[in-house]
């Protein structure tokens, strides 16, 4: 079993007479991609910033990589990468001298070929400012892996990339795992969560609500199965059908969709009907709930199992 690398007992963050985070605990293994989930004003920044040595916690105890970050922030930003949304360079600052010097603080030889796999080898002496907003997130995702962090923070790392740059972000993130670092990743993007993600934490009103592997999450609450159906004659849109399992049903696009607790006596059902309309099949799509589907479940009503 795989050491935790970060563990998190009864942390709780205020700002005056406002409770940020309230009593939350969990622990991340060496080597995971942890997702850290919810909506905004959920908590998520605060517990960052706390891991991260930026702030203080008001009560609990938090450690990472074996450190306190509130009182060993020096010994803690050699053995962490951190990515944030705003990205907090100087203005004139060009990616060739940003990369030598985050380099040259770390003791490292500096990662050109990072700006090189990020496309950002042709704006090697373009002032920060002059950059694109994406531009500007992949130099600061550069800087934050050069050193080989044993850490590494991630905030919506992927918004304002292109497809083509999501898809190698993704690639180094992998890389990154295979070499033993522990990812913490928070995004507002679920799908990106569920395919990246070892295991996911949800916060929700400042309160941590649910926390385990992708899979875990989803097949907890309603776990209706989404089934998708489209045929050449719409026999199933003619009259009001009721199938076995079906909780939902909806129209969109020329397709019957059907939200099943019982996947199995719905689409035999579904499929026995439209043999005996004679109607041929088009297409049928069965979906299990996505990590979405459950996020925007828990979200709404607060329910976590």
């Amino acid at each position: 079993m795989k050491n935790s690398i970060i563990e998190v007992r009864d942390f709780r963050k205020t700002y005056g007479n406002t409770v940020a985070v309230d009593g939350i605990s969990f622990s991340v293994q060496q080597g995971e991609i942890f997702g850290l989930l919810g909506p905004n004003g959920a908590g998520k920044t605060s517990t960052l910033e706390c891991l991260e040595g930026l702030r203080a916690p008001s009560a609990g105890s938090l450690r990472v990589a074996g450190l306190n970050p509130a009182s060993e922030s020096r010994k803690l930003g050699q053995l962490i990468g951190v990515q944030l949304q705003s990205a907090g360079l100087p203005e004139s600052i060009t990616p060739d001298e940003a990369m030598k010097f985050f380099c040259a603080y770390h003791n490292v030889a500096p990662r050109f070929d990072l700006l090189e796999r990020l496309g950002l080898v042709e704006k090697r002496d373009t002032q920060f400012y002059e950059l694109s907003a994406g531009q500007q997130r992949r130099l600061v995702l550069a800087l934050a892996i050069a050193h080989k962090p044993q850490v590494l923070f991630l905030d919506e790392p992927t918004a304002g990339l292109d497809v083509a740059t999501r898809v190698e972000l993704h690639k180094i993130m992998r890389e990154q795992q295979a070499d033993g670092i522990t990812i913490i990743l928070a995004t507002h993007d679920m799908a990106e969560a569920e395919q990246l993600s070892d295991r996911v934490a949800i916060l929700l009103q400042r309160k941590l609500v649910n926390i385990g592997t992708p899979m875990e999450i989803t097949a907890t609450g309603a776990g209706l199965t989404k089934i998708s159906v489209r045929t050449q004659t719409a026999s199933l849109s003619a009259v009001p059908i009721s199938f076995p399992g079906v909780r939902q049903h909806m129209l969109k696009d020329d397709y019957n969709i059907y939200f099943s607790a019982d996947i199995g006596p719905t689409v035999s059902a579904i499929i026995a009907h439209i043999e005996l309309q004679k109607d041929p099949l088009i297409d049928l799509r069965v979906e299990r709930p996505s990590l979405e589907d459950r996020f925007l479940e828990i979200t709404n009503t607060g329910v976590t199992q």
